[in-house]
């Protein structure tokens, strides 16, 4: 069995291409400080540093059997340059994302006038349909719905039973959605 602190690079690369993770091991202790003080001064952040670390680690032992690597060092620092730049390519990404969602926001606000224009109008279109309901079917619909009172108050305040108060709103329900579609409906139970 080989003495691994003893052996050059290019033996600890042969023995991890032939699964001795024993070199892999050895590897990592001669070169995990290295690559992590490398990786520090390029992120300036320590979990991240450490991040870039283990992952080029795990995907030299992943890679192993394909390494074509001759210069042990050499593969392990452009590993970690590679991975760096491949953190500020993902970091420039979210900048972007992050960026185009707050002018989506910014631009969402110019718009909220028009927003409140649409809902104000929905508004009077739903409340002309409550209009439209039979009186006592109105009547027990409002209660419900503007005056949020359960179906037992509302028996008791018009002297009906439950299952009558029940069946008005059941059937108020059905006429307006048919009559004001499922988003215009959808929005009187969110908005009200």
């Amino acid at each position: 069995m080989p003495e691994y602190k003893k052996l050059s690079d290019q033996e600890l690369l042969v023995l991890i291409k032939d699964d001795d993770h024993l070199a892999y091991e050895e590897v990592y202790h001669r070169y995990y400080f290295l690559l992590f003080t490398h990786a520090y001064k390029k992120v300036n952040r320590a979990e991240e540093a450490k991040d870039v670390i283990q992952d080029i680690f795990t995907k030299l032992w992943s890679n192993r059997n394909n390494l074509s690597a001759t210069n042990l060092a050499g593969y392990l620092y452009t590993a970690v340059k590679n991975k760096v730049f491949d953190l500020y390519a993902h970091e420039r990404v979210k900048f972007n994302y992050v960026h185009a969602f707050q002018e989506y926001i910014n631009n969402y606000q110019f718009s909220a006038a028009d927003h409140l224009i649409r809902e104000k109008q929905l508004r009077i279109a739903i409340d002309q349909e409550i209009e439209q309901l039979p009186p006592k079917m109105r009547r027990i619909f409002n209660l419900s719905r503007k005056e949020h009172l359960s179906h037992s108050e509302i028996a008791q305040q018009l002297e009906t039973s439950e299952n009558n108060v029940s069946k008005h709103i059941n059937n108020a329900i059905r006429i307006l959605k048919l009559k004001l579609g499922v988003i215009s409906f959808l929005y009187l139970f969110i908005i009200k």
